[in-house]
């Protein structure tokens, strides 16, 4: 179950504190969406069959990503994209993974690294983030030397 709704909450999109949007949701249980992303980010074992743009980051469930570089630079870019175009990003059930990436793009917006899981939480599910090598990842993953746009 997600966190309280709040009035103008669209289902599955999280607004992020700069203002930026992305919707968050898990392949196995969510309909495809409608409108389809212009582009998304899957972080999942194996490749998606998704038609449209996306970047697939190895990530098996319940673990993080096999490479912290490929991921840091797919989360930036849905991040970079979201703020004019319609962005996803997703996993299998749509928390622990998908949590991982939304905690990544909140600290692209300015959420301190300590505060990023907790946010997601409040915004996304309550158990976003599932495990403790998770939450570790997300504090601890080097977000490189480019500023977010």
């Amino acid at each position: 179950m997600a966190g309280p709704r709040r009035p103008g909450d669209v289902a599955g999109v999280v607004t992020f504190p700069d203002g930026r949007s992305v919707r968050a949701r898990g392949l196995r249980r969510d309909p495809a969406p409608d409108p389809a992303p212009t582009f998304g980010v899957y972080l999942l074992g194996a490749p998606p069959d998704i038609a449209w743009d996306h970047r697939w980051v190895r990530c098996p469930d319940f673990r993080t990503p096999t490479s912290d570089a490929e991921a840091v630079d797919a989360l930036r870019e849905a991040y970079e994209r979201c703020a004019v175009e319609v962005v996803e990003v997703a996993c299998g059930g749509g928390i622990g993974r998908t949590g991982c990436g939304l905690a990544v793009m909140a600290r692209f917006a300015g959420i301190p690294a300590d505060d990023a899981v907790a946010w997601v939480r409040a915004h996304h599910h309550r158990r976003a983030v599932e495990t403790p090598w998770q939450r570790r990842w997300v504090r601890q993953v080097a977000l490189g030397s480019a500023a977010p746009m």
